[in-house]
């Protein structure tokens, strides 16, 4: 027989990579906790902003301190660091106390069944402590304007967090609990001050009315529409017209013309006195629809129409050949309303009664961009949590409440388990030390101190970071969603599980490339 080579054999394709158990490990805990670190100092309300500047000729700086927006604007390499990406996770703390874990030769299934028992007392820790004000008005709404604030103190917006918090508030009550935020449009114009901002009622159109065609029509029937309405001139792009004489061409643009106007008047018979298009009305459909006495907006963005006609009632059309078939829009009133020194189309009076508008006032664009940003977070937050009713106290109080119950479980629990438990706890009072430490104050003091109090059944305590002192959470009242805490604990133990089930990261061969050859 012949003698077996006990050389290694590779099966993969040339120029594929693999790193194979502890290697890969630790490869996978270097990229999550890299990205933990960088999105790490944003943390609490003295959190600090990054710079993120664009590639290309056309380089745009963004100045945030939203971890969604920096984890999208990073280009990472690392495996485990694109599943933190993908999952939004803050808590990276979980995968350093597992780094420390693995070091002592814990198998990774022990520190996972630890960490699945530690979840689920967590999670009802967080459950018993949780309070309902949804059937009291006034208690319910002074908390969503609680969740605002406390949304808006890490933000640009924290020195008028609470005309923002209002007006975030007001936007998603007029939802009447359905949480669609496509009915809340939110519109950047510079110029003013951040205290400029307010919310209207109604809806708002950053497009202008055609020429000689009304400004101001009342009990409104919209066509929304996404259809050409530039075939008035001859497109010659891709074809060619050979005349002998120019009166020939006049007749190609006359039977172009013609047709327009059947078009125009298929449209004017479904009894509109508002047309709404997607693309570009021409200058002979505008006269067409300005002598029938129709307002007439072109080039609306997709966007815009898609919100229009939900805020409308109708729907968006492309052929017109059977006017019962198409649902119109209807709204109370359409004018131009001056924003600054620009000309909006306000539409009030809609048939979707929660859509609104908020209008950002700001002196540059970046602040103008970070105030969105901002206020789309509490957006978010105060949609969920009109859905599910219960809050938290914020401040670090809702995770030492459950590190405490989580460390209760670990006394009890006899086995390696036990120290997986303990490291849970430990990464879930990580969270009030990074708030301390990103204010400049003593985290180690205020942590214990924060401890004992938790220790002393003061469960509503937590870190006040304008006194740099331990607080009273339901006094102060800052407040934060239950449902937003629970999901945020749920995806950190499911991604720092996920990552510490990694034994092999195979990469795959990167793609030759072919020069072109010309068939010259």
């Amino acid at each position: 027989m012949a003698s077996l080579s006990m050389a290694p054999v590779s099966i993969f394709r040339h120029g594929a990579d693999e790193e194979k158990a502890e290697t890969a490990r630790l490869s996978s805990f270097i990229g999550a906790i890299a990205i933990g670190d960088l999105v790490k100092s944003t943390l609490g309300p003295k959190g600090m902003d990054k710079i993120l500047l664009g590639g290309g000729q056309d380089s745009s700086v963004t100045v945030t301190n939203d971890g969604a927006t920096i984890l999208k604007a990073i280009g990472v390499d690392n495996p485990a660091a694109k599943v933190l990406v993908g999952q939004f996770l803050s808590h990276d703390s979980s995968l350093t106390e597992t780094e420390l874990l693995i070091a002592k030769k814990i198998h990774p299934q022990i520190i996972i069944a630890g960490w699945r028992k530690a979840t689920q007392a967590a999670r009802e820790a967080l459950r018993e402590a949780a309070v309902d004000h949804g059937n009291d008005e006034l208690k319910f709404q002074q908390d969503l304007m609680n969740i605002a604030r406390t949304t808006l103190s890490s933000k640009l917006l924290t020195h008028h967090k609470d005309h923002f918090s209002k007006l975030a508030v007001q936007a998603v009550l007029r939802l009447k609990g359905s949480g669609n935020l496509e009915a809340v449009h939110v519109i950047k114009k510079l110029g003013g001050s951040l205290t400029d901002s307010y919310l209207d009622e109604g809806f708002l159109l950053d497009k202008r009315i055609g020429v000689n065609q009304p400004k101001r029509i009342e009990n409104a029937n919209i066509l929304i529409a996404n259809t050409g309405m530039d075939t008035d001139k001859i497109k010659i792009f891709g074809s060619r017209v050979r005349v002998d004489s120019t009166a020939k061409v006049a007749e190609i643009e006359t039977a172009e013309k013609e047709k327009m106007k059947e078009k125009v008047e298929r449209i004017l018979k479904h009894g509109i006195n508002c047309f709404i298009n997607r693309q570009l009305i021409y200058n002979y459909p505008e006269q067409l629809f300005a002598s029938a006495g129709v307002m007439a907006i072109e080039h609306a963005d997709f966007v815009g129409v898609e919100r229009l006609a939900l805020v409308t009632g109708g729907e968006i059309s492309s052929t017109f050949d059977h006017p019962e078939l198409v649902k119109l829009g209807h709204c109370k009133l359409i004018e131009e309303v001056m924003i600054g020194e620009e000309t909006l189309i306000h539409f009030s009076g809609v048939d979707m009664g929660e859509a609104c508008t908020i209008v950002l006032r700001g002196a540059t664009q970046q602040i103008l961009d970070e105030a969105e940003r901002s206020l789309h977070d509490a957006l978010c937050v105060l949609a969920q949590t009109v859905k599910e009713t219960r809050t938290v106290f914020g401040g670090g109080c809702s995770e030492m409440l459950m590190a405490k119950a989580v460390s209760d479980l670990a006394n009890r629990t006899p086995g390696k388990e036990a120290v997986a438990m303990e490291s849970f706890a430990k990464a879930l009072r990580m969270l009030p030390t990074i708030i301390a430490d990103n204010a400049g104050y003593d985290s180690a003091e205020l942590v214990s101190q924060l401890r004992a109090a938790h220790q002393d059944n003061k469960s509503t305590f937590g870190l006040d970071m304008s006194q740099g002192a331990v607080g009273d959470m339901a006094a102060l009242g800052i407040t934060e969603s239950f449902q937003v805490k629970r999901q945020v604990l749920l995806s950190a133990a499911e991604a720092a599980e996920m990552i510490l089930r990694v034994d092999n990261i195979i990469k795959a061969a990167p793609r030759k490339r072919v020069p072109d050859h010309h068939p010259c």
